[in-house]
């Protein structure tokens, strides 16, 4: 990524200041958000602009991503709003306080193409990925056994309890190394400050595999403490993050012998295992842009920070009842279950009675499903969507906001609808005179791209793979491949199946496809002139 100053930070407390810093080195601080006097302060240190409110950078063009270091009850929100203003995102863990939630971003960052990452720094430090490294090619053999202490008589905090605050680093690390989720989980915490906050908590996790965990977090200890211990049926491992880093990581090749059927240790002296020096920080904030220039998954992204959120919410709610929680039960209803179906949709949505709707797809706040529609699998309704009565959907389709599709109207798999599409169903409609039985009907063929604010009247039909631009009024139909622009729309080219713009050669600049015109339209070469790649009127 080149070094252009197009990232905020949103918070500038104490981990957001070292943020700023390592943002700072890299050259790619715009600017912070936040309205305290030392983040005013910290913002002519670093010779970058300062926002008092959030919502002024979320509104700049030239701002790329936005990095989130406030209060965790906050992160759900600013996330959020940084997804909805096409940002790049990084937060703070945990990605949220609610699962709920952490599956809604997650969402959402699919459904806008934006990068979502987490902030568990131990997963870019070299201690624990040389760890993991030796676990993944067997130098333990089977796990049994994996606990982690972060002890400190360190800050004390009154947003969030110690589970909180410590914990999300352990269970990130713990649920990485055993592969999977755990089977149950058991917590205890206790409360010396505040009656309601708690200062220590012991969280005990057991796993299908036989595996089993602890984690033990104390803001109330006398001495600093951060230590990963894994032990396997043929040695033990021991990442202690307070050592310099010659001492970090340590192999112990102990094992347990059976003599005369007694169990008895076969100790070995142990190895220091080789890192090299990184700041994690550094290396986290790196690992970040370069996910935004290359536009790749992170390693901690939404998934992963989901995961954590279910095992934390499983362990905050046995402390509160004082049972073990399997996570079965916790989780209970799955946010992509809303209505019935395996799918999500936000709590503002209206889905009338007959509708079906796919696995996989996800609807957004105020939008509306009229009765005995269809849609997909696998689709994206996006804001204050408008769709039927008796409209159907193909599969993994997207719909910006503002989009209206009405009863008349049929849609393939794969069509792209910007945001206001408007499609039509009476040609001369008048409010006094009831037309509902000249309905004429409109067809959107596989794999069409239909513009921002474009038009369709009703009656026509888009060919596979065609793409209408932007405000364009659609009067007639449109060939398969065909580009079409203006009012009314005419066409003014070819494009691809992957939606690139043809030359004279008909070969696809980013794909190397080649297409040739046939009596029936333009065709993919080595594929045979059919009917998905013509109006059906071309095809009469």
């Amino acid at each position: 990524m080149s070094a252009s100053r197009n990232i905020a930070l949103i918070g500038c407390g104490y981990w957001g200041r070292n943020l700023a810093r390592v943002l700072a080195e890299k050259s790619v601080l715009a600017g912070i958000a936040d309205p305290s006097p030392e983040a005013r302060t910290l913002a002519a240190q670093y010779g970058v602009e300062h926002w008092p409110d959030s919502n002024v950078l979320l509104a700049r063009a030239d701002i790329a991503a936005v990095m989130i270091a406030t209060p965790a009850e906050t992160h759900y929100r600013f996330a959020c709003d940084a997804l909805w203003a096409d940002k790049d995102v990084f937060v703070e863990k945990p990605i949220a306080l609610d699962s709920r939630d952490a599956t809604e971003l997650a969402a959402l960052a699919a459904s806008k193409d934006r990068i979502l990452m987490v902030g568990h720094l131990l997963h870019y430090h070299n201690g624990f990925l040389r760890l993991k490294e030796l676990v993944d090619k067997g130098e333990l053999g089977q796990l049994r056994y994996i606990y982690s202490n972060r002890l400190n008589m360190g800050k004390l905090r009154r947003e969030e309890n110690v589970l909180w605050s410590f914990a999300p680093h352990d269970f990130s690390m713990i649920l990485a190394l055993a592969g999977g989720m755990p089977e149950q989980v058991t917590a205890t915490g206790a409360a010396y400050l505040h009656p309601k906050i708690a200062d220590t908590t012991m969280t005990h996790m057991t796993f299908a595999s036989g595996l089993r965990a602890h984690v033990y977090v104390s803001w109330l200890h006398p001495m600093k403490e951060q230590r990963l211990v894994v032990i396997g049926e043929k040695g033990m491992l021991v990442f202690d993050d307070t050592r310099d880093w010659e001492g970090k990581l340590s192999l112990y090749r102990h094992a347990v012998e059976w003599q005369q059927g007694a169990p008895v240790a076969s100790k070995a002296e142990a190895e220091s295992v080789a890192l090299v020096k990184a700041e994690p920080l550094s290396a986290e904030v790196g690992h970040f842009l370069e996910c935004v220039a290359q536009r790749r998954a992170p390693r901690t992204d939404a998934q992963e920070a989901t995961r954590v959120l279910q095992a934390l919410n499983c362990a905050q709610r046995s402390m509160e009842t004082g049972l073990p929680v399997r996570l079965d039960t916790q989780l209970g209803e799955d946010p992509m279950s809303a209505g019935g179906g395996n799918y999500f949709a936000h709590d503002t949505v209206a889905i009338d009675p007959g509708v079906e709707i796919g696995a996989g797809s996800r609807i957004w706040h105020f939008s509306h499903i009229l009765g005995n529609s269809r849609i997909g699998r696998d689709c994206v309704i996006g804001q204050n969507c408008a769709i039927g009565p008796d409209v159907t959907i193909g599969n993994r389709c997207k719909f910006q906001n503002n989009v209206s599709v009405y009863k008349g109207v049929s849609i393939e798999d794969d069509v792209f609808c910007g945001p206001s599409i408007v499609f039509t169903n009476v040609l001369n409609p008048r409010a006094h005179v009831e037309r509902k039985e000249e309905f004429a009907p409109t067809m959107v063929r596989k794999g069409a791209t239909l513009g921002a604010n474009a038009t369709i009247v009703c009656g026509n039909e888009i060919g596979a793979y065609a793409m209408v631009g932007a405000g364009a009024v659609v009067t007639r139909d449109v060939p398969a491949h065909a580009l079409v622009v203006g009012n009314p729309a005419r066409q003014i080219g070819w494009v691809s199946h992957v939606g690139e713009r043809l030359g004279e050669d008909l070969v696809c600049p980013r794909s190397a496809d080649r297409y040739h015109l046939s009596e029936q339209g333009l065709v993919r070469e080595g594929e045979p002139s059919s009917l998905p790649h013509t109006t059906a009127r071309q095809a009469r």
